[in-house]
């Protein structure tokens, strides 16, 4: 696994949602915060995104917003239009609280996705995005994402045998493009954090190699000769790009690991502290209890609960 695929896989819970919707103008419609993420991408017409505290966004055919926490917001095809609540129920499916009639005006249509994700153990790649994520219409800008938005739009639109698996595998590609297309544009401009990191070869090959092996007997010494530094130079230019000490990462990440595997799996408490990097179960339960509260097994039965 790489660094993304690891950091969406530590959030995620349950399965995402889509729509295809084609709204007549007037509309409005208001999302309230959630705890997971979602997107919209104009397929036709255009709108206004509205959030508290920003300057409303016009939104033209083929742009992309993600918004990574959840924040509420209102999409609207004008921003005087007042709007109708949008919220989530059990399944995590967005539901209109009140049915509004077709408008006589011009229609937009939108291509709308949500993701459920646990915030208990947000990677700090995707907690430290922005609530807004404005991926613009460009010429020849990120192909595969535009290929996706396709698919997916065309899939919603016309569903056939193998839609059920066919729509949470295309959100799912969607969600990585959207995160490869921020971290491409930020790449450049960032001095520190994971849009930094993963650009910069030495840092990013010394997180792949965190991601890949998690129970190897890693040192700040070989992380960096993999990456053609001192111990210091290493230490010092992956606390400034990433926020903590090499091994402070590799600790963190190995207990979201074993959180996940004792949440998802019955593989024996053995299993879980090797496959974390510990030798002795009893080390691997201290080191879990001064991170998550609890001990391993009280951990695994309060996650495994209906």
């Amino acid at each position: 696994m790489d660094v993304l695929s690891d950091a969406i896989m530590a959030m995620r819970t349950g399965v995402p949602h889509s729509s295809r919707t084609c709204l007549p103008a007037p509309w409005g419609l208001r999302f309230a915060p959630s705890g997971g993420a979602g997107f919209h991408v104009v397929l036709q017409g255009s709108c206004w995104l509205l959030m508290p505290e920003r300057e409303a966004i016009r939104l033209n055919v083929g742009d992309v917003v993600f918004l990574a926490h959840g924040r509420g917001h209102v999409i609207a095809d004008d921003p005087a239009t007042p709007p109708v609540d949008v919220v989530q129920d059990e399944s995590g499916e967005w539901v209109l609280t009140e049915e509004a009639p077709p408008g006589p005006g011009p229609a937009s249509v939108l291509l709308c996705g949500a993701y459920r994700l646990s915030r208990a153990r947000a990677h700090p790649l995707l907690s430290g995005l922005p609530d807004l994520v404005h991926l613009p219409a460009r010429v020849g800008a990120h192909p595969a994402l535009r290929a996706t938005v396709d698919l997916l739009g065309a899939e919603l639109d016309r569903p056939g045998p193998g839609s059920g698996a066919l729509v949470p595998a295309l959100l799912d590609a969607m969600l990585l493009y959207i995160l490869r297309a921020w971290l491409h544009e930020h790449a450049g401009q960032a001095v520190t954090g994971w849009a930094a990191a993963l650009a910069d070869p030495a840092i990013a090959g010394a997180l792949h190699a965190l991601h890949r092996d998690p129970a190897h007997a890693w040192t700040v010494q070989a992380l960096g000769a993999r990456a053609g530094l001192s111990r210091a130079a290493f230490a010092r230019r992956f606390a400034a790009v990433v926020g903590q000490p090499p091994l402070a990462y590799l600790t963190w990440w190995r207990m979201t690991v074993a959180g996940r595997l004792l949440a998802t799996g019955e593989a024996p408490l053995r299993v879980v502290a090797e496959s974390s990097g510990y030798s002795s179960e009893f080390a691997f339960a201290r080191a879990f209890k001064r991170e998550f509260g609890m001990p391993p097994g009280r951990y695994r039965r309060t996650r495994s609960r209906p």
